[in-house]
């Protein structure tokens, strides 16, 4: 079991409920696949830095999960058949950037200041 984290722009015209759905959609299919999601930030919608199809803005979701290589390919191939999706990207994890995520999640702050006192 590896560690991922998959960010996806959603298209701004899904109503609030589809956004959820969508969101509850891909939970899913990482659990059915012997998965576990760790954490789900839904960020909402935000301006793109170039558009995309004619569209400057976009629902942004995160999702940080665990699971066997192997499953990737399958929610890649899920994130390109769905219309809904304008862009994905998946992140692997090291054990730093875990570390990381669960210090920024539990809101310890590494103090930079002693480190440039010293």
């Amino acid at each position: 079991m590896n560690n991922y984290e998959l960010m996806v722009i959603f298209t701004p015209v899904l109503s609030e409920e589809e956004y959820k759905t969508a969101q509850k959609k891909y939970e899913a299919l990482v659990k059915e696949n012997g998965g576990e999601v760790v954490h789900v930030n839904p960020w909402g919608l935000k301006s793109l830095a170039y558009p995309i199809a004619k569209k400057t803005t976009g629902l942004y979701w995160v999702m940080e999960y665990k699971a066997p290589s192997s499953f990737n390919e399958k929610l890649k191939i899920q994130l390109l058949r769905d219309e809904s999706v304008m862009r994905h990207m998946f992140t692997v994890l090291d054990k730093y950037a875990v570390e990381y995520n669960v210090k920024k999640r539990s809101g310890v702050q590494e103090s930079v200041t002693e480190k440039a006192e010293a």
